[in-house]
């Protein structure tokens, strides 16, 4: 713990020296090799035996002793190796002076890289047109009483996509229309009188008004300039905001004086954004997005050849490499353009710089502007958040990470700790969204609950991070281009494989891996040619998600990684797995996903401590979370001892035995459970039915919050309305199958106070379904799929779903009877995404009415187009009503109509559409 402390400490100095930085990687790896000694000691010198006292338990423990003695030797003569390693780091820490360094509070002198974008001229811009008009239309608007008051704009983005720059476009635009204006940038420790005095300084006022300014204190700046400002319709730009708190000492500095007074903010963090614009209906936060491709390749070339047509055909592709890597990033296209401008114009230099532009950040100086901008992101981080952050370079480039197999990874690794209240799960969860709303990662796939479901790293961000994994010797990466294997300070701890030949293996073997803490393997390296199990000695996780040719790979000897808790066989050929993965007592997460494991080794039980068993094979996946799953793994009886697993996916009812099906009930710790139900109407699936609901009851009074029944055929569910008690903790149920219910399940009532996601089949939607539906007051997303409705008609009545957001609805088959569906005003007020089908002939006697227009928070809209007994002009009348409707709706909707694949632009977005088009 001293030494973890240590280093957090001194690793948090803005610019160590060199002695510094030797100093802390000698700490570094000298907790490691610590934290090693004492697992293997743990692992190899513990007590076996649980029995206390006794003749036999004497002479079971001489016996281990003297077993052990070899051992207890070997691990002596290395705990007097840490001890004199101990000895020499803290001397070397008293010659350094180190102690005097931290203290010290002087920083280099660094022009400030955010200056330039304040000077930048209009005519060297690009694609900054359509922001900037959209929020000074917004700035300026005025159209009654209410929008007297102040209002607040939030510019909130990833460092280096342009926000002070679109901050000072708009402001010139707008400027004339203020009596003042001010433009101040915070710093990472903001200092509120220097804040304060240099708002004072830019707003005209009378001499006597500053008179012994440097005595005032910050109330009395406050004080001050409210009255500066009090009688002054005022514009004032806060640039850089990194925290609540910081925002917070100066917010009542700027008086509410109904004058129309505007602020603009801009932070790379969301928190501090939504902090800044409390009222929804007054503020707005804009959120910054990437150049297109057109527009980036007109910025990149124009920069070089004065004109975005003059690039030479052979610096093309090279070009299209470098433009990847940017990834619309306006500062990363500026800065590395800047860098090439003044180097040859040959390929070979281009290509020497598209490979080298993460070694080069610090390096060179025409990339200092933007290493500084992307550095300020990462230091600001907590030294938790940076570990976890550094984890993401070991995934290859262009990776969507998914967020449940990042925080189990993160969890074996021992980066996080329980805090009060919260499981290491839940505390993982929280990093995982924290590095999202500080805009270090882009998320992807965000659900119905507003939980992004994985994330993307920003490739200049990845180079930033790989750069530092590689100095702090936090990662060795194998066939990624980055690093020479052997050319490195420490021993290997994490190793990532990005391709392996060979010559890359024979180097390999002549490395000591028995320190390698992860071990992942992607799909793209060739496996035969991976140093043995045998050598992995510390592994924690080990990852071959996506390898192929598994059979090629000798995985003898895994039995022998006793710390392993994450194993991720995922995406490969594996057909069988090695017996020896019963004996690693540690698991905690074994990943069997679309693989072609059909049976589990009965000893699998013997993994008590295993939480995350995930088998299920996808036959193929839709969009709506829509998904056919084959759950084609026997899981053998015993499971029941398996007290501490979460989550359970792909459990085949049907060839499980009985047994295991009983011992289901015993897992109260379950959090989600996916099972396939096959073989309606056998006497076999009529027992296994029985047993599954006494389980299925067991665990509703455990509080399962997930479940998902899934099957490849119509097999029968009503068994569900004799679940009891009813699951009242239920969060999530989910069916994928070809069975409807003939009506409601009875334990589908409002009383489900926590359902969030319901998915569910229906033979027929009555009027009194959707009134129970509509009074679930925690349900987020609906998902319904019927063959036809009571009247012929689906009408969502105002006032009901009051905290619904996603809402489809799903035509069960062919023979779906026409049905009209209709949105009344003031129904779903929260709904943002929608799917419906849009049967024409239907709706032609009610005007080819939809409702969209009544849903005030929409934001992506499919509709559907059922063409049943249309004419063609009926077809495209209902297209006009709805592309209308859409056009109506105040939050101007996205989306499109399916049949025609024809989007519902708003006017304002058909014009100049061609960079959405061309980025789509």
């Amino acid at each position: 713990m001293s030494m973890h402390a240590a280093v957090q400490k001194y690793a948090m100095l803005q610019h160590p020296d060199v002695q510094g930085k030797v100093w802390i990687s000698l700490v570094r790896e000298l907790a490691y090799d610590t934290e090693d000694v004492i697992d293997k000691f743990v692992h190899h010198l513990g007590n076996g035996s649980h029995h206390h006292g006794g003749f036999k338990e004497y002479f079971r423990k001489i016996a281990r002793q003297l077993k052990t003695l070899g051992s207890r030797h070997g691990i002596a003569s290395q705990i007097d190796e840490l001890k004199a390693r101990v000895k020499e780091v803290k001397e070397q820490k008293s010659s350094y002076k180190l102690d005097d360094i931290a203290g010290s509070t002087c920083e280099r002198s660094v022009v400030d890289p955010r200056l330039s974008a304040l000077f930048v001229e209009e005519e060297h811009l690009v694609g900054i047109d359509g922001p900037r008009d959209d929020l000074v239309n917004w700035m300026v608007e005025d159209k009654g009483s209410s929008t007297k008051n102040l209002k607040v704009l939030s510019i909130v983005g990833f460092g280096g996509l342009g926000k002070t720059t679109l901050a000072k476009e708009v402001c010139s635009k707008i400027q004339g229309h203020f009596h003042c204006q001010a433009f101040v940038s915070i710093s990472q420790k903001p200092n509120v009188k220097n804040i304060i005095k240099d708002v004072i300084s830019q707003v005209p006022c009378k001499k006597e008004f500053k008179e012994d300014i440097d005595t005032w204190d910050e109330k009395k700046f406050i004080v001050k300039l409210r009255e500066l400002l009090q009688d002054k319709r005022y514009l004032i730009t806060i640039d850089d905001i990194w925290s609540i708190p910081a925002r917070d000492s100066i917010k009542y500095a700027f008086p509410e004086n109904n004058l129309s007074s505007r602020i603009i903010a801009t932070t790379r963090i969301v928190d501090v954004a939504r902090s800044c614009c409390p009222r929804g209906d007054i503020d707005r936060i804009y959120e910054m997005e990437a150049l297109s491709d057109l527009h980036s390749k007109r910025l990149f070339f124009k920069r070089i050849f004065g004109s975005e047509d003059c690039c030479p055909d052979v610096l093309k592709q090279v070009s299209n490499k470098i433009l990847k890597k940017c990834g619309g990033l306006p500062l990363a296209l500026i800065s590395i353009s800047s860098l090439l401008a003044n180097r040859p114009k040959i390929k070979d230099e281009w290509e020497r710089v598209s490979r080298s532009i993460g070694s080069a950040l610090e390096k060179n100086p025409s990339l200092e502007g933007m290493n500084s901008i992307l550095s300020l992101s990462y230091k600001n981080l907590p030294p938790n958040l940076k570990t976890c952050l550094l984890y993401l370079s070991i995934f290859p480039e262009d990776t969507v990470i998914d967020r449940e197999c990042l925080v189990r990874r993160w969890i074996a690794e021992g980066f996080i700790c329980e805090e009060r209240g919260h499981s290491k799960q839940e505390v993982a969860e929280n990093h995982f969204y924290e590095l999202i709303n500080k805009s270090m990662v882009q998320p992807v796939e965000v659900g119905y609950d507003g939980k992004a479901r994985a994330c993307r790293v920003h490739d200049m961000m990845l180079e930033l991070i790989i750069s530092k994994s590689i100095e702090d010797n936090f990662i060795t990466f194998v066939g990624h281009g980055q690093t020479d294997v052997a050319n490195r300070h420490g021993l290997i701890r994490r190793l990532s494989i990005h391709h392996i030949d060979q010559e890359l293996a024979s180097v390999l073997a002549n490395e000591d891996l028995s320190h390698v803490r992860s071990l992942t393997v992607t799909a793209s390296a060739c496996i035969k040619y991976l140093p043995s199990l045998v050598g992995f000695e510390a592994l924690r996780v080990l990852d071959f998600q996506g390898c192929q040719n598994m059979q090629e790979y000798d995985m003898n000897g895994i039995d022998k990684l006793f710390q392993l808790k994450y194993l991720s066989l995922r995406d490969t050929d594996m057909s069988k797995l090695p017996s020896g993965i019963a004996r690693l007592y540690g698991l905690e997460t074994l990943d069997l996903r679309n693989t072609h494991i059909e049976e589990l080794p009965p000893e699998i039980v013997q993994l008590i401590k295993l939480r995350h068993l995930l088998i299920a094979r996808y036959i193929s996946m839709y969009s709506d979370e829509h998904s056919w799953i084959e759950a084609t793994t026997k899981i053998p009886d015993g499971i029941g001892n398996m007290r501490n697993l979460r989550v359970i996916s792909g459990f085949n009812v049907i060839k499980s035995s009985l047994g295991a099906v009983e011992e289901l009930g015993n897992l109260t710790t379950l959090q989600e459970l996916h099972i396939q139900l096959d073989g309606r109407g056998s006497q076999e699936y009529k027992k296994h039915e029985e047993m599954l609901l006494s389980s299925l009851c067991k665990l509703g009074r455990c509080k399962l919050p997930s479940l998902w029944i899934y099957s490849s055929d119509s097999t029968p569910l009503q068994f569900l309305d004799s679940w009891s008690p009813l699951p009242s903790s239920l969060q999530r149920f989910q069916m994928n199958t070809d069975y409807f219910f003939p009506e409601m399940p009875k334990w589908i009532t409002p009383k489900l106070t926590s359902l969030a996601y319901l998915d569910i089949n229906l033979v027929e939607i009555m009027e009194e379904d959707l009134s129970i539906f509509g009074e679930m007051r925690a349900l987020l997303s609906l998902v319904l799929t019927f063959n036809g409705a009571q009247n012929e008609r689906i009408i969502v009545r105002g006032h009901a779903f009051p905290c619904l957001k996603e809402f489809c609805l799903f035509c069960g088959n062919s023979g779906t009877r026409p049905t009209y569906v209709k949105f009344e005003e003031g129904a779903m007020p929260k709904l943002e995404k929608l799917k419906v089908p849009f049967f024409v002939s239907m709706a032609k006697a009610y005007g080819f009415s939809l409702g969209i227009n009544h849903l005030p928070c929409l934001k992506h809209a499919v509709v559907v187009l059922k063409n049943r007994d249309a004419t063609s002009s009926e077809r495209k009348a209902a297209a006009a009503a709805i592309r209308n409707e859409a056009n109506a709706n105040p939050n101007h909707p996205r989306g499109f109509i399916e049949e025609n694949a024809e989007e519902i632009f708003t006017d304002d977005e058909e014009e100049g559409s061609t960079d959405d088009e061309e980025k789509g």
